[in-house]
């Protein structure tokens, strides 16, 4: 686990590179007529957002005045009331986003993509359900009817994440690949959601990217070399990396009373992810593979 010191170093660094070109376009474009500073700095606030999820604690509430407030209070002496910081936590949505990207890994050639579901309430509350009205959507996973978000993703053969995307419930799977793929090259493995003929000649003709799936019962079969087999068996790297982000990164919960808080917790949850010393990994070298 990343200690908080390196964690901030990291953000910090991050911050001033990245503000000042950002908030020259926010002035730029109207979105903030002036820019003052307040009691605690963006990079502030998004360490103690994104420490959090590397905390024990599953509400953010405790989180932050049972142990930020009583315990960090030397390393943050500015700190502000709860209702302030949370007021001030979409100030972060930005900067997080933009930090998340830099923390991209690397495509080594093979590489995995999933979905999951998020759900943001239960499903006999939907009708009552007011927070997400607008965003949110009834879908279908693998666990049943869920009303929420897909978070989609893909990953290399360590673990590393190469990129994601945030749709409502009801998206089809195959609709944000294209996207998610734009710096991926040789082989995608995914499962039967991502079976498409024009998928897999859109991806083969921009990207020069194979996309490799298991066929569907009333499919002919047809003859898949040992490598693309072998890899379709590893595909569950993808789910360990989905079950750390909900068990660990804690990116997945139906408290949320702000669709921007929302999304920036799982953004924080995906970056503190990324900031994991071990992930789940093949130990598999790209170069022989891919000369399979």
């Amino acid at each position: 686990m990343t200690s908080l010191l390196e964690l901030f170093v990291s953000v910090d660094d991050f911050c001033q590179f990245f503000l000042p070109f950002w908030e020259a376009k926010q002035l730029e474009d109207g979105s903030k007529k002036r820019l003052r500073r307040g009691q605690l700095s963006i990079s502030e606030i998004m360490t103690i957002i994104i420490y959090f999820h590397q905390s024990q604690y599953r509400n953010f509430k405790a989180y932050y005045t049972e142990h930020v407030c009583q315990h960090l209070r030397s390393e943050f002496p500015n700190l502000v009331s709860y209702e302030r910081f949370v007021a001030l936590m979409p100030s972060a949505f930005g900067p997080l986003s933009a930090y998340l990207k830099s923390l991209y890994g690397h495509c080594r050639g093979i590489s995995f993509i999933d979905s999951t579901a998020l759900s943001v309430c239960d499903n006999h509350r939907i009708h009552n359900h007011k927070v997400f009205a607008g965003f949110a959507d009834r879908g279908k996973g693998s666990m049943g009817w869920f009303f929420g978000f897909k978070l989609h993703l893909v990953v290399n053969d360590c673990g590393e994440l190469l990129a994601c995307q945030i749709t409502p419930a009801s998206t089809d799977d195959r609709k944000p690949v294209p996207e998610l793929c734009k710096r991926l090259f040789g082989k995608l493995i995914a499962d039967r959601g991502y079976i498409s003929q024009a998928l897999f000649e859109q991806l083969l003709e921009t990207f020069d990217l194979q996309l490799i799936t298991k066929l569907r019962k009333n499919m002919k079969n047809r003859l898949m070399p040992i490598i693309d087999k072998l890899l379709l068996r590893k595909r569950a790297i993808i789910e360990s990396v989905i079950d750390q982000l909900k068990n660990i990164s804690q990116i997945e919960h139906t408290r949320h009373r702000n669709p921007i808080n929302a999304f920036i917790n799982i953004i924080a949850g995906l970056i503190a992810y990324c900031h994991q010393p071990k992930k789940p990994s093949l130990n598999l070298f790209s170069s022989h593979l891919l000369s399979a």
